[in-house]
């Protein structure tokens, strides 16, 4: 009998992730940092992870690609990436996987650039970690990955030290290695958050051409909203460890269902509210361990109602989710 054709079907989504659940444990007790949690991004599809500090953002970027620590755990549901379950293999092969089939670019592109070692070194043994090539072609490779991503003078950099570069050409840098092995998923967290401006949208747009050429899916997480309508296809907007609105960008960031999505749109800024106060989400989002019962959303929502002390239901309207007993039915956004 031969073995089972594992190859999963041509339009079948790069990664589907269901009711994922990421649990820590403080004070002799697990909390849930992300719960129930649906996800799935198709091959050359741009997804918007977007929420304020602790939404549980980074939290699932780091499950989805196996590196929550201790005293973390991933406590259940499916990642299913290339037609394989994440959560049945052993942290030998994920690491196969990590670098060349999905990879991770992080705020601080310190966290992958080591200090001590020269690009070129960095570049040829994130090469040579996962393909048996030559010095000679890894080198090549590795100055054709620098002048991918814009950085000029590319010899010139390769034997530089990260100390010797700036932000921008770091992070660059970063995004250079992330992209080696043509990932068929690669997760974006914050990346260019401590960047300027002009040097944010390079990326930006660069990120977007990159993943288009080569077909790979892109989650693009961060908690600014007027970054990411602009790069992503479709939005999830999460709150307390929980997705609270999904759906195409535009129709998210135009008619939000969410009040916490409508208070999000409602303080980011835009040209058209030059020189005005920006509006701002009273009060702050509860921590770990003490969210309420109910709507987490609650006690800092403008359309609260009694009956939102309990469990939201998930309302479905024309392709787009809500987490909400009473979701908008048009824009509240000023």
């Amino acid at each position: 009998m031969s073995a089972p054709d594992r190859t999963p079907p041509a339009n079948a989504p790069v990664l589907a992730v269901e009711n994922l659940q990421v649990a820590f444990r403080a004070g002799g007790r697990e909390h849930l940092a992300v719960q129930g949690l649906d996800l799935s991004v198709s091959r050359g599809e741009v997804v918007g992870l977007v929420g304020e500090s602790g939404s549980g953002k980074s939290v699932t970027g780091l499950a989805l690609m196996g590196l929550i620590d201790a005293p973390g755990r991933v406590a259940g549901g499916r990642i299913v990436f290339e037609g394989r379950d994440l959560m049945g293999l052993s942290e030998a092969e994920l690491r196969r996987l990590r670098g060349a089939r999905m990879a991770m670019i992080f705020q601080d592109p310190m966290t992958t650039l080591n200090p001590v070692l020269r690009v070129e070194t960095q570049i040829v043994e994130a090469i040579t970690a996962h393909e048996r090539v030559t010095a000679k072609a890894a080198r090549a490779r590795a100055r054709e990955a620098l002048v991918r991503v814009g950085i000029p003078a590319p010899d010139e950099r390769l034997g530089a030290y990260p100390h010797q570069l700036s932000g921008g050409m770091r992070q660059r840098i970063a995004i250079a290695i992330a992209l080696l092995h043509r990932p068929a998923l690669l997760i974006a967290d914050e990346p260019t958050t401590a960047l300027d401006v002009t040097i944010q949208a390079q990326i930006l747009a660069e990120a977007q051409d990159l993943c288009a050429e080569m077909g790979t899916a892109l989650i693009w997480i961060t908690h600014d909203l007027a970054v990411v309508s602009g790069l992503a296809d479709r939005l999830l907007v999460m709150y307390a460890g929980r997705v609270v609105e999904a759906g195409p960008v535009a129709e998210v960031v135009e008619a939000p269902l969410h009040p916490y999505s409508a208070g999000l749109i409602g303080s980011a800024p835009s040209r058209n509210k030059r020189g005005a106060r920006l509006a701002q989400i009273p009060g702050l989002a509860p921590p770990l361990g003490r969210r309420p019962p109910g709507c987490a959303f609650a006690p800092r929502c403008f359309n609260v109602r009694p009956d939102c002390s309990e469990p939201p239901p998930l309302v479905r309207r024309s392709g787009r989710e809500a987490l909400c007993r009473y979701p908008l039915s048009e824009t509240v956004v000023a």
